[in-house]
């Protein structure tokens, strides 16, 4: 799988990476994820994303994949409150306290990235979550530090001297910060994660969405409808379903480095590398799909920002 450089951090990472949330959430058993992360591991993919709210995710990297540790690049989150850490949530402390938690989890001596996961704002303006990370990335446990969000949060971020890195959402029908956040990013060379790069499936009726992502599924799906795009529209393109006409929409966006998916089923994961290494989109099909979302929020009257 071919890499692309991470933004200004200099890492090479490839296009697609596994998100760690549904192992964590999801009370996969340690064997299965292990099973799953080694199985992309092997098939050429180099980061995994993660976050310490990702309940068992952090600890069942470490005990699977952490003798990997030097083939991929790891990313966690922090920011909010655990009851076995000291700090409110966001506070210096907490923050401090969550990244030396991170490393015991996960079984290593540094992270390669640590984002604030989606704070506020405010919070970013107040600086004492940034700050608890810079210490940390000074103190050589981060090696660069970001930001998880979207929309005025995430532009902010972007202009931050500090931020190397961000994680944020785009695909077919979240759009927002391909306008906003992404050339800001392109501009200050900032490595960028791209979080349900697929939509969840937003083509799907909602009674067949499962898991934990309903709340989005069902915005995303109100979207989709609204859209009206239609797969025989693509045809040039060469796309067998849904699934990868979306993956190769975010892929193909200008600034996006790596998308995450995260996947409790092997099968899936085989089939997402495979996406990952389709061609980009043409310019034409971007159009297609740009112009209807553009239409679709302009009948509503009103814009349609991206999820958190």
């Amino acid at each position: 799988m071919q890499k692309r450089r991470f933004g200004r951090t200099g890492l090479m990472v490839t296009p697609l990476g596994f998100g760690a949330a549904p192992i964590g959430l999801l009370s996969v058993e340690v064997e299965q994820a292990g099973r799953i992360m080694n199985l992309l591991l092997d098939s050429g993919v180099n980061l995994i994303d993660t976050a310490a709210s990702y309940a068992g995710s952090e600890e069942a990297i470490g005990q699977t994949i952490s003798h990997r540790r030097s083939e991929f690049v790891l990313v966690s989150k922090c920011g909010q409150k655990f009851e076995d850490l000291p700090g409110e949530a966001w506070s210096a402390e907490l923050v401090s306290a969550t990244v030396d938690r991170a490393l015991k989890r996960l079984r290593t001596d540094h992270l390669d990235v640590m984002l604030l996961h989606s704070c506020s704002l405010d919070v970013l303006k107040k600086g004492d979550a940034l700050g608890a990370l810079v210490k940390a990335r000074d103190a050589g446990k981060v090696r660069f530090v970001g930001y998880s969000g979207d929309n005025e949060a995430g532009a902010y971020a972007a202009q931050l001297s500090d931020v190397a890195v961000i994680e944020t959402s785009v695909n077919i029908v979240d759009q927002a910060n391909i306008d906003t956040l992404l050339p800001l990013a392109v501009k200050n060379d900032i490595g960028i994660i791209v979080k349900r790069p697929i939509a969840n499936a937003a083509w799907r009726s909602i009674d067949q969405q499962r898991g934990m992502y309903k709340d989005y599924a069902k915005e995303y799906h109100r979207r989709f409808a609204a859209m009206g795009l239609k797969l025989e529209d693509f045809k040039g393109e060469q796309i067998s379903d849904w699934a990868e006409l979306a993956m190769r929409f975010t892929i193909s966006q200008a600034g996006v480095h790596t998308v995450i998916i995260g996947t409790t089923n092997p099968d899936n994961a085989r089939k997402n590398v495979v996406l990952a290494g389709k061609s980009a989109l043409s310019a034409e099909a971007i159009k297609k799909i740009r112009d209807a979302f553009a239409r679709a929020q302009q009948a509503e009257g009103k814009q349609w920002p991206a999820l958190t």
